[in-house]
């Protein structure tokens, strides 16, 4: 379903947009022209503040890294230091990653840890700065006090709603002269408009930034929202980055090291992969060795619209206003575009000063990017 810009839920109902819905005309706009708001669909609900809010919140941390360059014998050593010792409790199991033994923590002292070493019959290994500790659980001792509480705190994210706008004015003869191919030069300038600024609403919403200073905005500061690339920073992987696949030209190797990756790091389930036209083209060329044809057919198909991997079935998106360099990885359960209440696209007339008729059209939005760890994206790849 094509996005109208409208909270589903409210749509029609607002006060301000009863004297003239537009609803229908931007109904009308191409799909193709805003691919990434049309797969993300119209929002539940809409935002009732210029600063929309909403609250997030994570598990405790059930991973560390070693933080820790010297050892008397890396394969005996009871103690070595972790980057965040809080993390653990005594009684802990612990293993080292890719490691087949198992340690059990006996005391915590600041981010030092004692363990015991090979525990459950486990042969010993040797440790290293930067390795990665998993804490299986904790063995809680039959009749002992509760342990410490230990909690997350939520974290209150936003986004600012950003104006757009377009003004119309026709003039009272081509009001009133009989136009070639339409009815209504007034309706008509509405409609260019309108596919001008649902063009633009994508554009920020993929590439958006937000000012640093007053970013509420002012009569002097202009408020904007942020967009889905100035949102992500957890996932981010850069070609050319140590310990990233190698090359420049983007091939299933990096698409999946980046899907592992944010399946490992969170709960997310990526079905959306937004890419641009010439990234589009290496996602249809990973078939391209295993592509079979019988005598018969005439017709060459070169095109994948669904990536299915381990870690999802994500639906490929095209749009052109993603950077050619760039693609993105995205759960669309966690993204909303919302409108301010009541300021979805609409039209406003506005008093005439003279032999014309004229108006604004105005809409007012926002983004709601939810949990970015759960997204990820690649940047840097070849566009040639």
């Amino acid at each position: 379903m094509a996005f109208t810009g409208k909270a589903t839920y409210s749509a029609g109902t607002n006060l301000p947009e009863l004297a003239e819905d537009v609803s229908d005309l931007i109904g009308i706009v191409s799909p193709y022209e805003t691919p990434l708001l049309d797969a993300l669909g119209d929002p539940m609900r809409e935002a009732r503040s210029t600063h929309h809010e909403w609250l997030e919140d994570e598990l405790l941390p059930n991973k560390d890294t070693i933080n820790d360059a010297t050892y008397s014998d890396p394969a005996e050593d009871p103690d070595f230091v972790v980057s965040h010792g809080s993390r653990f409790r005594v009684g802990d199991q612990v293993q080292v990653a890719n490691s087949e033994e198992l340690m059990l923590v006996t005391a915590v002292n600041g981010d030092t840890l004692t363990v015991v070493r090979g525990y459950a019959g486990t042969t010993p290994e040797e440790l290293a700065d930067g390795l990665t500790v998993n804490i299986l659980g904790n063995a809680a001792l039959e009749g002992a006090d509760k342990p410490d509480a230990r909690f997350s705190n939520r974290i209150r994210c936003g986004n600012y709603t950003q104006i757009f706008t377009a003004a119309v004015e026709v003039s009272g003869t081509d009001m009133a002269a009989s136009q070639l191919g339409l009815a209504d030069e007034m309706d008509y300038q509405k409609q260019e408009r309108l596919r001008e600024m649902i063009r633009d609403l994508e554009n920020t919403v993929i590439n958006g930034g937000q000012v640093g200073t007053n970013p509420q905005g002012s009569a002097t500061v202009r408020r904007s929202m942020k967009g889905i690339i100035g949102h992500l920073s957890t996932n981010v992987f850069y070609a050319g980055d140590s310990g990233f696949p190698s090359g420049a030209d983007l091939n299933e190797e990096k698409l999946n090291f980046v899907l592992r990756q944010i399946w490992e790091n969170s709960n997310g389930q990526i079905d959306l992969i937004v890419v641009g036209g010439f990234q589009k083209r290496k996602i249809n060329g990973f078939t391209g060795e295993s592509r079979n044809y019988a005598s018969g057919d005439e017709r060459f198909a070169n095109m994948v619209n669904i990536y299915e991997s381990d870690f999802g079935v994500c639906r490929i998106v095209t749009t052109r206003w993603i950077p050619q360099d760039a693609i993105l990885l995205l759960d669309s359960s966690r993204i909303n575009v919302l409108p301010l209440a009541g300021r979805s696209f609409h039209f406003k007339p506005l008093a005439s000063g003279g032999d014309y008729e004229c108006g604004e059209l105005i809409g007012e939005y926002t983004l709601e990017l939810k949990n970015e760890a759960a997204h990820g994206m690649i940047r840097d790849l070849s566009v040639s």
